[in-house]
């Protein structure tokens, strides 16, 4: 691989993975603050408003961190990935546009009221603003995730040649030798319900509802094995144990579906998920290691006919399913990485169904804050919840190689097979898709790519630092305690600390 394609890929796989810490925090956030705040809206209880408080602590350093490590994304596409940036322009300016307009100023508008009016607003509006930053973060996702999947399953849009003025007339624009093309948009529906966006979504969403939802059991369960703010803590364990069953149960049954459309449009992607090299019955492996040089998996253990079943609803385990003997080796994904990320996200998914099934039994028994190693693999599981949600991502990009566009692929009418070629494998519509190591940008030298990652691995390091440290903080320093009036409004949003300064002021 290109020295230069190799450092663009590695700087945009750091800095998107260090990204995406923080969105799926923010946006499962977003549904913990709304249920506490409508707690408190509904009860009026003073646990409530401070545990909405805390966590919009939480919420706002997770958003600051998120929009600045988020702006060097857009950045990179014009820096390493012109030519990916011409091709997909049209399209990716439409969503991202979309993205700032109608959610990321939502989000930023309402974050000030919530994080600066709570006892300027009226509670109502107090309480619809909440609403309205959860709903912002969710926008946010369905545009970055619409532009994604664009890429996974382009729709709504035609292929055209870039013409320039050759000084004899309009003539296609090479660049070694490579005729320059651009996506337009026919269509802006198609683009936006293309064929795997709702199950993208979908997925994505329930995923990030998990992250926040075993962020909140981690920093409560810390505070109870301390023996700090029991009842915020044991408040917001109510809430987040019941949100991250029903996501966990959610991510298993969509993943499934999810399966089916990666089958149905980016075939070679779900062989590379499960090293499935020969087309015929398909077993599920649950554990192995993929040998690509033999094409067989060692150490295998596997549900027999699991994969015909999972692809086709198959009762019979028996049904046929396209394997990478269809694709020529150039055409393959990578085979390693694509096979483990697979498993590390399906391993701990269900980890956390069963992590999330104790804890709700043990907390309708009351028994929870007995359970010590329980409340132990809640404060250290968020991040393995992380990781999963990081190698399902992984998993993702990687499985769409060596495309960065993926062109549409061609089944035979009765769905069974692939349309091949006369060598046996299936021919790509290369016209309707861009190969990765094309996209970059041809201006750019290897010193250049290798300076840039440098700088921004410290930088991100830097941030990552100092997320750290002030998260840290927060979370030493707790909850504030807040009075309610009889009224209803609140006073007095006090931490520990200014409390006693303010005692110590008034004797004096």
């Amino acid at each position: 691989m290109d020295t230069v394609i190799l450092l663009s890929r590695l700087q945009f796989a750091f800095t998107i993975m260090f990204h995406y810490i923080f969105p799926p925090l923010t946006i499962g956030l977003g549904i913990i603050l709304a249920y506490l705040e409508t707690r408190f809206y509904l009860t009026k209880k003073p646990v409530f408003a401070a545990a909405c408080q805390f966590w919009m602590k939480i919420f706002v350093l997770n958003f600051g961190i998120g929009v600045a490590s988020g702006i060097v994304m857009e950045f990179q596409f014009g820096t390493n990935w012109a030519t990916y940036s011409r091709f997909v322009g049209d399209v990716f300016g439409s969503a991202l546009a979309a993205e700032g307009i109608f959610a990321f100023f939502l989000e930023s508008g309402f974050l000030a009221v919530v994080a600066f009016g709570r006892q300027r607003v009226s509670r109502g509006f107090y309480l619809f603003s909440v609403y309205m930053v959860a709903l912002g973060s969710i926008f946010s996702s369905v545009w970055i995730v619409v532009a994604n999947s664009w890429q996974q399953t382009p729709a709504g849009h035609h292929v055209v040649d870039i013409m320039r003025d050759s000084g004899s007339g309009m003539t296609p624009w090479v660049i070694d030798g490579i005729v320059q093309r651009r996506a337009e948009i026919v269509n802006f529906l198609d683009l936006v319900f293309n064929p795997s966006t709702v199950q993208r979504l979908s997925h994505v969403l329930l995923g990030c509802f998990a992250v926040g939802a075993f962020f909140v059991l981690s920093v409560s369960a810390y505070f109870i094995l301390k023996n700090r703010h029991q009842e915020f803590a044991r408040h917001s364990i109510n809430g987040a144990l019941v949100l991250a069953l029903i996501s966990s149960l959610g991510l298993a049954i969509n993943g499934h579906t999810q399966a089916q459309n990666v089958y149905r449009y980016q075939p070679a992607k779900l062989a590379s998920f499960e090293a499935h090299f020969d087309t015929g019955r398909a077993d599920l492996n649950l554990i192995g290691w993929p040998n690509e040089k033999e094409e067989r998996i060692d150490f295998d253990i596997s549900i027999p006919g699991g994969l015909s079943f999972m692809v086709f609803d198959d009762l019979t385990f028996s049904k046929p399913v396209v394997g990478l003997d269809r694709f020529k080796p150039e055409d393959r994904p990578p085979l390693l990485l694509s096979y483990m990320s697979w498993r590390v996200m399906v391993g701990i998914g269900g980890l956390m169904i069963i992590a999330s099934v104790l804890g709700l039994y043990y907390n309708w028994r009351r028994t929870l804050n007995d359970k010590r190693w329980l409340l132990w693999c809640f404060v250290f599981g968020i991040g393995l919840v992380m990781a999963s949600n990081q190698a399902g991502w992984i998993g993702a990009e990687v499985g769409r190689q060596p495309w960065i566009v993926h062109p549409p692929v061609v089944w035979n009418e009765d769905g069974s097979d692939l349309v091949v070629g006369a060598d046996g494998f299936y021919e790509y519509q290369e016209r309707e898709g861009l190969r990765t190591v094309n996209a970059v940008s041809p201006a750019v030298n290897a010193q250049e790519a290798a300076t840039s990652l440098i700088l921004f691995t410290i930088l991100y390091l830097s941030l990552a630092a100092v997320w750290i440290f002030v998260l840290d903080r927060k979370i030493r320093k707790g909850p504030e305690e807040i009075e309610i009036t009889e009224d209803g409004t609140e006073h007095g949003f006090q931490d520990a600390s200014s409390e006693r300064q303010h005692a110590r002021l008034s004797q004096s």
